[in-house]
């Protein structure tokens, strides 16, 4: 099980918002190339970057992304936020990402799903960002009325770089994971899971580790201290 520092951009910055609101942004660190070298520093090697404009349609933060995916060489990215095209996700790759993410198309378009994975395989990673059960789309601004269970069962046969599971509910708020979704999920699916949201002690990192996730992104108790970071890239970078 692997620690992820999330680094998500914000007009051009890196962020933290409480609950996926774009109304309450908690951290702003205005260079995110400062971010990086600050976790890289302490060792960790894997990293989740996030377009919130693109994934709102309010713009691009492609420069920026650009410059995280080529600072050093040997580093593994996952990148999403906004990626709904074919030309999207070629484009993310073409920039250096390990692993392109697709969220809101991949749940709404089986087919378009189908196609990028099987053209790319082993590099698309399907988020779903689950509220309660149901999991939500455009930037978690909008419902699908689909059970995650549901979401799994289509997403097995396909040939996936993991699935990114966001407890959207949990996300910000540094009161713990969503264990029984996560064990769920792990337990059910073949792809390796990625958890995000809640994460709050090492001992939450532990938990995941044991029902089964491959890696977990964590934002805001690192961004804000709560977290070790050095404690935890000892133990999960």
């Amino acid at each position: 099980m692997i620690a992820i520092p999330a680094i998500d951009l914000r007009e051009g910055a890196c962020v933290q918002l409480v609950g996926g609101s774009y109304a309450d942004e908690r951290v702003r660190v205005k260079e995110p190339l400062d971010a990086l070298t600050r976790w890289r520093a302490l060792g960790f090697r894997t990293f989740h970057v996030v377009d919130l404009d693109a994934a709102l349609g309010k713009g691009s933060n492609e420069g920026p992304i650009g410059k995280l995916l080529n600072h050093e060489a040997g580093l593994t990215f996952s990148v999403g936020g906004g990626v709904r095209s074919t030309a999207n996700v070629e484009a993310v790759l073409a920039l250096g990402a390990t692993f392109v993410v697709v969220g809101t198309r991949a749940i709404e378009d089986a087919a378009w799903l189908r196609e990028v994975a099987e053209r790319f395989p082993g590099r698309v990673v399907v988020a779903a960002d689950v509220k309660g059960r149901e999991v939500v789309t455009r930037g978690w601004t909008a419902g699908s009325a689909r059970d995650i269970g549901d979401v799994l069962k289509s997403l097995e046969p396909l040939p996936l770089g993991g699935l990114l599971v966001t407890a959207v509910h949990k996300e910000g708020q540094m009161e713990g994971v969503d264990l029984p979704l996560m064990e769920e999920v792990a337990r059910t699916s073949r792809h390796p899971l990625y958890a995000s949201g809640g994460v709050t002690t090492l001992e939450d990192l532990r938990a995941l580790g044991r029902v089964g996730a491959h890696g977990a992104v964590i934002g805001m108790a690192l961004y804000t201290g709560k977290l070790d970071a050095a404690e935890v890239a000892r133990e999960f970078a």
